[in-house]
């Protein structure tokens, strides 16, 4: 065997080699991965076989473990610790933190202004005095309003207490319709028995 001879062979053993350890470090990418579908039947080249079946079907349990995790719930919804405002109480209650916020803010402005010594100090304050005025006014509101309901629609057994006649209202007019319907099914049967005929 010549010098060229034995040079070509080293270099190819070297070549070799190194395929070898490229493939062993990173995954063919003609074999698809655990669980997916292939298309095609046909082997990567240079392998010489057909691909095994195994992975023409998916697994079924590592395809269940993977829909239990993609179909996992975003959150869990719970019960309400409190119950829900009235309408008319939460409009009044945001009606008095949009007037709180504006008067904070106008209270911001005016000290900043009266800070920098600007003309727009002055106005700035007394509107801000007239906000407070207002805010007030507005938190009181969500308390008149707050108990204007539960003394109308609550259960609150007071004397004073408006729900107490408005129940006793409601219970007349039942009993005062299921009086007329008896009285409308007595007629009805009175008259299919033909006691109301005169012939």
């Amino acid at each position: 065997m010549g010098t060229a001879e034995r040079q070509e062979a080293l270099e190819d053993g070297v070549a070799a080699r190194s395929t070898a350890q490229r493939r062993r470090e990173t995954p063919d990418r003609g074999i698809p991965a655990e669980g997916y579908v292939t298309t095609g039947g046909e082997a990567p080249a240079g392998s010489g076989k057909p691909m095994a079946a195994e992975f023409d079907e998916p697994r079924p349990a590592r395809a269940s473990t993977q829909q239990q995790e993609y179909y996992r719930p975003l959150w869990i919804e719970e019960p309400a610790r409190r119950r829900r405002l009235p309408d008319p109480v939460r409009t009044a209650a945001v009606r008095a933190v949009i007037i709180i916020a504006v008067t904070l803010m106008q209270a911001t402005v005016a000290f900043l202004c009266t800070m920098a010594g600007s003309w727009l100090a002055f106005p700035m304050v007394i509107s801000s005095v007239v906000s407070t005025v207002v805010a007030t006014w507005g938190a009181l509101d969500v308390w008149v309003t707050r108990q204007m309901w539960n003394q109308r629609n609550g259960v609150v057994s007071e004397p004073s207490s408006t729900a107490r006649a408005l129940r006793r209202e409601r219970r007349r007019a039942q009993r005062q319709a299921r009086s007329s319907e008896r009285a409308q099914e007595r007629i009805a049967r009175k008259a299919s028995s033909g006691q109301l005929s005169h012939s």
